[in-house]
């Protein structure tokens, strides 16, 4: 599969007191990454040649029983999240996305993958992620999804560690963590792992489910969640194949306009 040349990083820091502004530069890598309240980036490569992909809708229609079964599963879903207010209704359009395979070994970065879809409407994605680190004792690590991202590089991301959901927001130079409103947003996961994943967005609510336990996040007034949602992977370590991840099943919902 096709890496997308862009390439960002979360910084590491640690603040104390939330109220100390961040000065502007390139911290020294400590060995624990930490989203926190607010950390420089240290690099973002943004491409000049590689055009940002339109939305390519995959058929709905349903041809066989093992289809047909998928999505009345996703269908629950989309119910249960409604119910529960995690989404506003079950209106929609429905794309069903490539499984995803690939590793990454670069110590505390992250990078995007193909396939990539267009967001402009609030979303829900879920997936069935496996994912494991080649070293026993990793950095921050794991699987997770771009969204939001723009030609500026602007976006948010969530990853799956194994032991908690590292939700942050880029914006300019600074990644920012997202702040829970409620959930602890901790997991207890061996390596490898393995889960079943939800993420959806409403309004500027986010909630994220790792095998039925939901934590909620509240995204920022002034930084859109529309634009391109990709596949993702943060490694731990750059030893052999860094973090390695395979994600099927994949779903998307986009609500109606």
């Amino acid at each position: 599969m096709k890496s997308n040349s862009i390439r960002s990083s979360f910084a590491i820091i640690v603040l104390i007191l939330l109220s100390i502004s961040c000065q502007a530069g390139t911290p020294e890598p400590t060995p624990t990454l930490v989203l926190t309240a607010t950390m420089p980036a240290t690099e973002t490569v943004v491409p000049t040649s590689t055009p940002r992909p339109t939305s390519t809708p995959r058929p709905t229609a349903t041809p066989n029983v093992v289809a047909t079964q998928k999505y009345d599963e996703f269908n629950k879903i989309l119910e249960d999240f409604s119910s529960n207010g995690y989404i506003d209704s079950t209106k929609g359009r429905i794309i069903e996305m490539d499984d995803f395979k690939e590793s990454w070994a670069k110590l505390n970065y992250y990078n995007f993958f193909l396939p990539m879809e267009e967001i402009s409407s609030d979303f829900l994605f879920k997936s069935h992620i496996k994912w494991s680190s080649a070293s026993d004792t990793p950095d921050l690590a794991g699987c997770g999804i771009v969204f939001g991202l723009q030609d500026n590089d602007d976006h948010y991301v969530v990853f799956f560690d194994q032991s908690r959901i590292a939700y942050g927001m880029r914006r300019g130079v600074q990644t920012y963590q997202v702040g829970k409103t409620s959930g602890s947003g901790y997991l207890k996961f061996g390596n490898p792992a393995e889960a079943d994943v939800i993420i959806s967005v409403k309004g500027k609510s986010s909630f994220v489910s790792v095998n039925g336990e939901v934590t909620e996040y509240t995204l920022s007034m002034d930084q859109t969640t529309n634009g391109i949602l990709a596949f993702s992977i943060l490694s731990g370590t750059n030893r052999d194949y860094g973090t390695r991840c395979e994600m099927t099943g994949n779903m998307l919902w986009l609500a109606s306009e």
